[in-house]
């Protein structure tokens, strides 16, 4: 299975991306260049976390005119899939693959450290390998990482069960003190109607080697190869 990571000028977790797929889950990896318009026959695209373009304007907004992009637009369109993770959720936004926006954390300050997610949907390619309602621990790092939308985007995203990750308290509870950014209903990932395009702001990639804080995130990439293999 061939996995392709985009990189963008600024990007700081693509190498990330590619440690957990080369070396943690043991498939292909392959870059792929913002200017490119050649996805390499990939199976499965990256837009990996980072701050493209300096998060210049506003996170995710001018990557979204990269060359590639109107690449995976396409691609996504005829049902290819996308794990969009961080600042890359925040391009797949911009881009219009997944509802919603983003704005300053609520504490107006950068947050860097690993948080409790509760897995709310094993329904997709992208969390067929968790349990449902399993909590688990993934990093975040990031500034503008307040997911919002409109009360009926929410609304809808709730009823289709496609909020797929919600941020959670040490007791696996929804609550103020369990959401590090102030996100909307703590989500912290969701997936687009058809399926395919996963956002999600903390970093599964950090998480897939226990020497280093954990393997909670690799059960994601592992879905994947599943539902990509059946």
């Amino acid at each position: 299975m061939r996995f392709g990571i985009v990189s963008f000028p600024g990007s700081n977790c693509d190498t990330d991306a590619y440690h957990a797929v080369a070396d943690a889950l043991g498939e292909e990896a392959v870059m792929l260049w913002h200017k490119s318009h050649d996805l390499a026959g990939v199976d499965v695209v990256i837009l990996p976390g980072g701050f493209a373009y300096g998060d210049y304007l506003r996170a995710g907004a001018i990557a979204r005119f990269s060359p590639i992009m109107r690449e995976v637009v396409a691609y996504a369109q005829r049902g290819g899939r996308v794990l969009a993770i961080c600042n890359g959720f925040q391009i797949a936004c911009e881009a219009g693959l997944l509802p919603g926006a983003f704005v300053r954390n609520v504490s107006q300050s950068f947050i860097c450290e690993p948080v409790p997610l509760r897995v709310e949907t094993t329904e997709t390619a992208f969390t067929n390998a968790y349990a449902r309602g399993q909590v688990v621990r993934i990093p975040i790092a990031h500034g503008e990482g307040r997911y919002v939308a409109s009360p009926a985007e929410l609304d809808a995203l709730e009823d289709a069960e496609r909020v797929v990750f919600r941020y959670v308290n040490a007791a696996g509870e929804p609550t103020a003190d369990g959401n590090p950014n102030g996100a909307a209903r703590n989500i912290a990932g969701i997936i687009n109607a058809a399926g395919n395009v996963l956002g999600i702001m903390p970093h599964p990639e950090r998480a897939v080697d226990a020497t280093v804080g954990g393997v909670d995130g690799l059960a994601l990439f592992e879905s994947l190869v599943a539902r990509v293999a059946a």
